[in-house]
């Protein structure tokens, strides 16, 4: 229903967010239109629409960028590289700077921002590894596979959570800071990023981390308990590339 009334509207339906950005913590959706006059965001937590009349001003880049903040909402983390497509890097960079000014924004590193996300008790939250590692993904067009403790606590085996996060990339080894969290990417071979972005590149580095003594039955009876029967079957296809040892319980876990 509310995608119909925004269709209806003088402008074009941008997409539906999965958080509008208002109501404090953000809704769990909205819908972002624009048109030449009005720039328009509907709150579906809130029932309330923000109508702004942007006039001559439709093509801004500030506006813009503000549009595009918004349709993602609270935890979204970005680079000025997100918004290559509005202007100008100097006019993004301005736009970016008047933004984190007003509070809307906030700087995490060189050329890292997110939208703070507000906890009732903790209070101003980091943005999650997740969210930090897609956004340098994106701005550098790599590819990140997460290995150790992470990996492990990625599947559910380990719930230690390292200040110290280490991703493989077929990009430039480097480290980047976040708040008390510390990201390293270390470049590494093509064959150890043949799995990156699929199920089997998860379950080599995470089995890596943990060692043969310490992949009981009970953590396979999780993972298969808890990974859909289709991306584990998956799995069976990426054996060449685990080392041997790991093929037993890549097979276990693969199984319907």
């Amino acid at each position: 229903m509310m995608k119909k009334l925004l269709n209806s509207l003088p402008g074009r339906l941008l997409g539906f967010a999965s958080r509008c950005g208002f109501g404090g913590g953000g809704c769990a959706g909205g819908a972002v239109v624009a048109s030449r006059t009005l720039h328009i965001i509907f709150c579906h937590e809130l029932m309330i629409l923000f109508v702004a009349n942007m006039g001559k001003h439709t093509d801004s880049v500030d506006s813009q960028v503000l549009l595009r903040i918004h349709s993602h909402g609270p935890g979204w983390v970005f680079t000025p590289s997100d918004f290559a497509d509005t202007g100008s890097r100097t006019a993004v960079a301005t736009a970016l700077k008047r933004h984190k000014a007003a509070g809307t924004i906030r700087l995490l590193g060189r050329g890292l921002y997110d939208v703070p996300r507000a906890h009732p008790v903790l209070g101003t939250l980091w943005p999650s590894i997740e969210s930090v590692s897609q956004a340098l993904e994106r701005k550098d067009g790599i590819r990140l596979q997460p290995t150790g403790v992470y990996a492990a606590n990625l599947l559910g085996l380990s719930e230690q959570v390292p200040a110290t996060v280490v991703f493989l990339t077929d990009g430039a080894t480097r480290s980047v800071k976040v708040g008390p969290l510390l990201i390293r990417l270390t470049r590494t071979t093509p064959r150890n990023m043949a799995g990156a972005g699929r199920l089997s590149g998860l379950l080599i580095q995470a089995f890596r981390s943990l060692g043969a003594d310490h992949i009981s039955s009970q953590r396979i009876a999780r993972l298969r308990q808890s990974l859909p029967a289709q991306e584990r079957a998956r799995v069976l296809q990426d054996l060449a590339l685990a080392p041997e040892w790991m093929h037993v319980y890549l097979r276990e876990v693969a199984q319907p």
